[in-house]
């Protein structure tokens, strides 16, 4: 799998990042979410899922770029 680089909200070339595959699809470069309370709310994971936190404003680029 190929990944290009989008977009980054980071001053410092470190998280949070958004890279596209070759096939179309996004990865997200982020802080992972360890809050307690908010993984109890998250429905149906899988063993192999993690999640992380990006910021608005980093998502807003995909409205930009339509």
């Amino acid at each position: 799998m190929k990944l290009r680089f989008l977009k980054t909200s980071s001053n410092s070339g470190s998280c949070p990042t958004l890279y596209e595959t070759d096939e179309g699809d996004i990865v997200v470069q982020g802080y992972q979410l360890t809050d307690p309370e908010a993984l109890a709310q998250l429905r149906d994971v899988l063993p192999n899922e993690t999640f992380v936190v990006v910021p608005r404003e980093l998502m807003s680029w995909f409205e930009q770029k339509g």
